[in-house]
């Protein structure tokens, strides 16, 4: 068994909020310098840099996994993680059937897809930080339909968060893991009727900016970096095990 640092939460120039600066190339060489071993791309509704970075992250020596940040349409975001980037494809097909916002660069920001070099390939025109047409329940579903890991994002943040939204976790929610920003808070919220018990606790950067990179990340014991480990780690099955310092 081996011990790596995985950041399942990763923003590349696809995504409206992300900086310019945060192009495939630019993110691995970063994730290499501050000793990251494993990381997904999850740009938000969207997975059109995912197959450059992983392509780099070969190269490097990172695992990188597909991805995305998905809005349900109660403004929940979750992370779908998949072992295969056809997967995460099939799931922005069916989102962006419900896109039906268009982006305004100068207001929201650009949808840049790039290549290994950092050249500019095309831009997306659906404003991917819009709500999708699917619920909570729906994505979760769609996500494991498809192979994929589904996790909650930032639960205890006070915007898109599935507590912001809902006030709560049901308990029928099928979650792989939640993803927390602050342990501490994280913590005090236990146990107080907020359904968090129970569930792996991980540590995403939601980098947006290449000094966020390192920032926040889980320890995870497994095999080898694959997606397969990384689901058995997230569910603390054969020995394999996730896990964020202080929780």
């Amino acid at each position: 068994m081996i011990e790596l640092r995985a950041d399942l939460h990763i923003h590349t120039c696809l995504s409206p909020c992300g900086d310019l600066d945060m192009t495939p190339k630019r993110i691995l060489k970063k994730a290499k310098e501050v000793g990251l071993d494993l990381i997904a791309i999850t740009d938000h509704n969207a997975c059109g840099n995912v197959e450059v970075a992983q392509s780099i992250g070969e190269e490097l020596g990172i695992q990188v996994m597909a991805g995305m940040e998905v809005t349900s349409k109660e403004e929940v975001h979750l992370l779908g993680i998949f072992g295969e980037v056809q997967r995460a494809k099939e799931l922005e097909e069916v989102l962006h059937k419900g896109l039906k916002i268009q982006n305004d660069p100068e207001i929201f920001g650009y949808q840049v897809l790039v290549n290994e070099k950092d050249e500019v390939e095309g831009f997306v025109s659906p404003l991917l930080i819009s709500a999708s047409h699917l619920s909570l329940e729906e994505v979760l579903r769609k996500v494991h339909e498809l192979g994929g890991l589904c996790i909650a994002a930032h639960v205890d943040k006070p915007s898109y968060s599935i507590i912001s939204q809902l006030g709560f976790i049901p308990k029928a929610l099928e979650l792989d893991a939640v993803e927390v920003w602050d342990i501490s808070h994280y913590l005090t919220l236990l146990n107080q009727g907020y359904g968090l018990e129970g569930f792996t606790v991980v540590y995403g950067s939601d980098s947006h900016f290449l000094h966020q990179l390192g920032g926040r990340y889980t320890k995870i014991v497994v095999e080898d970096p694959s997606f397969y480990e990384l689901s058995l780690a997230l569910r603390n099955q054969e020995g394999r095990r996730a896990w964020v310092e202080g929780s």
